[in-house]
């Protein structure tokens, strides 16, 4: 991130808006001195939140942006997720459902691609799956999957899957960050995606249920362990079981030696 470049164009904005440092602090309701410092490029010393909440009452947004060796982030994160949406699969088929990957649309005039689209034949249901290894701009995203939920019919169509109703499923890798991050913006996530946990799984086994809220919100939001090429998220063998393993076996062996 070029600092001073983010400093400049947030008084570049004020400006533009003809406001004091003053007027957009209180707008932003933090301190003069946050957004003095702020349009200095001083900004390793501001909250974060502060930082995005002052170019938002510039109506502008924050992008942070990580690099690692090149494209390797990229091609690291590509893969976590294609881990995570082969886990969700998994789960989905034991669960009775049929499913496509990657289903690209072109519906009235919006494009786009569903990361997982699923379909229940008995109630004839259809679930919208988004998939994030991590948790990004939580508004992006759930405008995002929003658009895609209200497409559904007209995505299910296209694949011969007359749907009588559409739900919505946000999976996102179980890792302590993530659940973090979601615990931070609890009510966001809440009103977009109120079923959570084991009553997710409980209408993903049973969708033809219509009690309880899922019939009243039809968006569910599941946290997912899943294993990445060697490394584990949310580990799916506690590390202290196999220890205790490792210690029986060793006291068997001596024991019979």
């Amino acid at each position: 991130m070029d600092l001073l470049r983010v400093g400049r164009s947030l008084r570049a904005l004020r400006i533009r808006r003809r406001l004091r440092q003053e007027d957009l602090a209180a707008e932003a309701r933090v301190s003069r001195a946050k957004v003095a410092r702020a349009e200095t490029g001083r900004i390793l010393r501001l909250p974060l939140g502060d930082l995005v909440a002052v170019a938002a009452a510039l109506g502008a947004d924050v992008d942070i942006r990580l690099r690692w060796r090149g494209e390797s982030l990229d091609r690291l994160l590509d893969a976590a997720h294609a881990a995570l949406v082969d886990e969700c699969v998994r789960l989905l088929q034991r669960l009775g459902w049929e499913t496509a990957v990657e289903v690209t649309f072109a519906t009235g005039g919006e494009r786009g691609s569903v990361d997982i689209l699923a379909w229940h034949p008995d109630s004839r249901t259809l679930l919208v799956v988004e998939v994030k290894s991590v948790v990004p701009d939580a508004q992006a995203m759930l405008a995002a999957h929003d658009r895609k939920i209200r497409l559904g019919r007209e995505i299910g169509a296209s694949r011969g899957w007359s749907a009588t109703s559409v739900a919505g499923l946000l999976v996102i890798g179980d890792a302590s960050t993530a659940r973090d991050r979601v615990h931070r913006l609890s009510k966001v996530f809440e009103v977009a995606y109120p079923v959570r946990g084991w009553a997710a799984r409980h209408w993903l086994a049973d969708p033809t249920s219509t009690a309880g809220r899922m019939a009243r919100h039809p968006s569910a939001l599941l946290f997912l362990q899943y294993v990445h090429g060697a490394s584990t998220m949310g580990s799916l063998v506690p590390r202290q079981r196999i220890r205790k393993r490792d210690r029986l076996a060793r006291s068997a062996s001596t024991s019979t030696g």
